[in-house]
């Protein structure tokens, strides 16, 4: 149905309309540009539009369509706030309606501003909750003792109270993430001077997790692998700028408690952990990006699988052959299983349940702690930064060859599937 003409003409321009507000939403929930592009062209056919040009960056889409006898275009910049998972989940079924030319123009335009406007499900303490839910999680996967779990949980409310006060859309938007890595700093080293068991290494990643960049560090080396050089290295850019800034936020609160930057770093101890830490850590992560974030209905069992299966399947794959290229295998199972989710199970959007894993699988805390090493020994942070420009390849690789395989294991099945009808038309049909 996607590639056949309306029944009606459309009007080009509510149709030009209609893609660049899609193209901005899909930008905004994370999609890569080169699919951006794809599924912008996919809808304008469906609409009637064969001829329809996209061009997609990280910021912006340039978009023309040509309805017989003038071009219409139009460019448009991305939206500046990134949406919630139960935004991303509607947009991505409006998005899969429009594909197929299933819904008038004007009533998807009307439906995009309503998602684009949806309150959150859980509101604001369902927000706050969530980031100290999350905050708490990580801290069990870090260094799963009572004291750091605590501290992780306190941090991480301090953090969603301040996400909750003063959203994005401020004025305060842009330096915020340097602003909350001081506070958080602040914090860790006043406890530690009132002699509380707080370590830095471990306190100071959970709370800021959400801030970290380790979802636009591999979109970027996927755009890279696609060749779309523009986007890619563009992203690769933004996320190691946004690691810096959130390293000068943790050396500013350093300096301002009378600490040092390689205090930062600084382990007195480590603890081993109990088989069960990682898998209940990864649950209650879970539950807390399910909250702070307001994912769709129902859509929880599915993130939980998926962040179990990449987990998992990672930390089998360090034992094996290094924590380098262990992310390949987490992101090699978690993608095709997201896909196999939303095109078989009935579950959510791909993006819904896959999203949540580039946190658990994706090194951003690594490239944090080895930015902020290069403040006191660059030598030792430059080689960290060189390791996470190689474990991040290795996750843009597994996300790369998943999606691949599951695209290439559904067509071959697809094959066999019609050849299987067909043969059995043909056995029915041959004494007729």
């Amino acid at each position: 149905m996607s590639d056949a003409a309306p029944a009606t003409p459309v009007d080009p321009v509510e149709l030009l309309e209609f893609t660049r507000k899609l193209g901005q939403a899909y930008l905004a929930c994370g999609e890569q540009t080169a699919e951006v592009e794809a599924l912008l062209r996919k809808m304008a056919r469906a609409y009637g539009m064969r001829d329809a040009r996209v061009v997609a960056f990280p910021t912006g889409v340039f978009i023309s369509v040509h309805d017989g006898t003038t071009e219409h275009t139009t460019l448009t910049d991305a939206l500046t706030r990134p949406l919630r998972l139960d935004q991303v989940g509607a947009i991505y079924a409006l998005g899969g309606q429009a594909a197929d030319g299933a819904i008038a123009l004007r009533a998807g335009i009307d439906e995009l501003a309503e998602i684009l406007l949806r309150k959150e499900r859980f509101g604001r303490l369902g927000q706050i909750v969530g980031h100290t839910v999350m905050a708490a999680g990580v801290g069990m996967l870090l260094q799963p003792t009572w004291e750091n779990i605590a501290i992780a949980a306190v941090l991480g409310l301090v953090v969603g109270l301040v996400k909750a006060l003063l959203p994005g859309r401020t004025v305060v938007a842009l330096p915020m993430p340097v602003f909350v890595a001081a506070l958080v700093s602040v914090l860790v080293f006043y406890a530690q001077s009132y002699g509380l068991p707080v370590e830095p290494i471990h306190a100071l990643i959970p709370p800021l997790l959400t801030y970290l960049p380790g979802g636009t560090l591999t979109l970027g080396m996927v755009e890279l692998a696609y060749g779309d050089m523009v986007s890619g290295a563009s992203r690769l850019m933004t996320g190691l700028v946004q690691l810096v800034l959130l390293a000068f936020g943790l050396a500013a609160g350093a300096a301002l408690m009378g600490a040092k930057p390689d205090d930062l770093v600084k382990a007195a101890y480590a603890v081993g952990a109990a088989p069960w830490a990682p898998w209940l850590g990864v649950l209650i992560f879970g539950l807390g990006v399910y909250l702070h974030f307001s994912a769709p209905r129902d859509s929880l069992p599915w993130m939980l699988l998926v962040l179990l299966a990449a987990s998992g399947t990672q930390r089998l794959a360090a034992g094996a052959f290094g924590g380098e290229i262990s992310g390949f295998f987490g992101m090699l199972v978690a993608t095709p299983l997201a896909y196999l989710i939303q095109t078989r199970l009935s579950g959510p959007p791909a993006m819904v349940t896959f999203l949540p894993s580039f946190w658990v699988v994706v090194p951003g805390a690594l490239g944090l702690l080895s930015v902020t090493r290069m403040l006191s020994d660059r030598t030792a942070g430059i080689e960290g930064l060189t390791t996470v420009l190689f474990v991040v390849a290795s996750v843009a690789l597994g996300t790369l060859v998943g999606a691949s395989l599951f695209r290439l294991v559904t067509a071959e099945v697809g094959r066999m599937v019609r050849r299987a009808r067909r043969l059995r038309w043909l056995r029915e049909h041959r004494d007729e």
